[in-house]
């Protein structure tokens, strides 16, 4: 009986191991079919203008006067990105799904992956968004909200993002 169980064990494991999609195929899935479950809602889509490409925000943290934070989650698709901006009392990225990039002005691009923390000190003007081969999701959190809101700046230029992908430090995005 035993030796049953361990068989059958060691089957649905293979099983498991066998599915031919890849995170890029299932995060397309996910944001372009719903097909698939997210942890948090999906959100609306972004119209303006502080962002090149499709993003999707998720409000999941929006009472200021009681937490003088927001928290959002923003899916990107590939090649998507937030204009350069900053924030007057910081952020920090936990970066959930896919692949993708930060940078500071003035400073190399880091590649970001599942599982990276992306720790922004206050007033620091950088951007972020999906790599171009894949989707992007992180959780924004924007602490001290009492010293004001995000500070938007210039896009970031399709010559800027090229250098900076091509320039790029393979390292988590942390500071």
């Amino acid at each position: 009986m035993n030796r049953i169980i361990t068989i059958f064990t060691l089957l649905a494991l293979f099983l498991t191991g066998c599915n031919n999609s890849t995170d890029k195929d299932v995060k397309s899935d996910i944001v372009e079919n719903d097909e698939m479950e997210l942890i948090f809602p999906k959100g609306e889509l972004i119209s303006n203008n502080y962002f090149q490409g499709k993003a999707w925000l998720s409000r999941l943290v929006t009472d200021v006067e009681n937490f003088d934070t927001t928290v959002g989650n923003v899916i990107f698709e590939p090649g998507a990105r937030n204009n350069w901006h900053s924030h007057p009392g910081g952020q920090i990225l936990l970066c959930i799904s896919g692949k993708g990039y930060y940078q500071e002005k003035g400073k190399s691009i880091h590649l970001v992956n599942v599982g990276d923390v992306v720790e922004i000190r206050p007033n620091i003007v950088h951007w972020h968004g999906a790599a171009p081969d894949s989707y992007f999701e992180h959780i924004a959190i924007s602490p001290q909200q009492s010293k004001g809101g995000v500070v938007w700046l210039d896009p970031v230029t399709v010559e800027e993002y090229n250098i900076s992908y091509t320039n790029r430090n393979d390292t988590a995005g942390q500071n």
